[in-house]
């Protein structure tokens, strides 16, 4: 008698389940962000409207963390960022161009060593040396000494941006009949700009640090009511007044992350 072989049908297989799309974590970021700054500003200003000032010797307290001044120091601060920023890209930018070209040849590294040197030099320094210079205390000296502090992430990202162009895309623009500066316009500086959006995301967030050493110079900012809470020996209400200045750093770097992910997202 012969024994027939069953044969055992494999298990059917589970319908493929279509995978979860995962969020980014730069969207995790984006949204987190905000966020926080808000938290850090309700907190700020619902400590400030629990505190009495009326008691005797807290009138200057009261004054530096009145909700009108520290709005005109903000405002100050924010112009020393931005003013100093506007001009660390228009002045590091078409310097870093040009010293991405063959042309410049070893000038682009000797010019960046050079701005390593000075991004060395300790910020308060530089404020202080430029506060007797012919510009004097106030605000130019301030902005002056922000584009130092700043002046390289830009350059430096502008020049690595530009020279990271695959070199075929270059050839392949010039063999079409692209001049020299149309292919930078159409080829080069469209690929190279999220490096530069990079890089000026740095530098925003350096003067916003270090705008607050304005203060010593006469150029106001939110550096001026944190040293008077110091001098007034009242800790906690500097620690109030930095809390502000590190929400507005962390504002300016979600505003500079949103137009990176942005170049980035045209770019790609």
């Amino acid at each position: 008698m012969t024994a027939e072989t069953a044969t055992v049908a494999p298990p059917p297989s589970a319908p493929p389940q279509a995978a979860r799309p995962r969020r980014p974590r730069g969207i995790r970021a984006l949204i987190v962000t905000p966020v926080i700054v808000a938290l850090i500003v309700i907190g700020v200003v619902i400590w400030i409207n629990a505190q009495d000032f009326s008691e005797p010797g807290r009138t200057p307290e009261g004054r530096a963390l009145a909700f009108d001044n520290l709005l005109g120091e903000f405002g100050q601060h924010a112009f020393l960022v931005a003013v100093s920023t506007v001009l660390v890209v228009v002045l590091s930018i078409p310097l870093g161009i040009l010293l991405s070209r063959r042309s410049a040849g070893r000038a682009g590294d000797v010019v960046l060593a050079a701005g390593g040197f000075l991004q060395a030099l300790p910020p308060f320094g530089v404020i202080i040396l430029m506060a007797f210079s012919p510009l004097g205390f106030g605000s130019p000296s301030a902005i002056v000494a922000l584009i130092i502090a700043s002046f390289l992430p830009v350059l430096t990202n502008t020049v690595v941006g530009l020279r990271a162009v695959e070199p075929s895309f270059i050839e392949a623009a010039r063999g079409i009949g692209m001049s020299a500066g149309m292919t930078l316009r159409q080829v080069e500086l469209p690929l190279a700009v999220p490096v530069m959006v990079a890089g000026i995301r740095v530098a925003l967030v350096l003067n916003v640090g270090t705008a607050t050493l304005a203060t010593y110079i006469g150029a106001g900012g939110l550096g001026t009511p944190i040293l008077s809470m110091l001098k007034l020996g009242r800790p906690t209400a500097a620690l109030v007044v930095a809390l502000l200045v590190t929400a507005l750093a962390l504002f300016v770097d979600w505003l500079a992350a949103v137009a990176e992910r942005l170049v980035r997202g045209a770019g790609g």
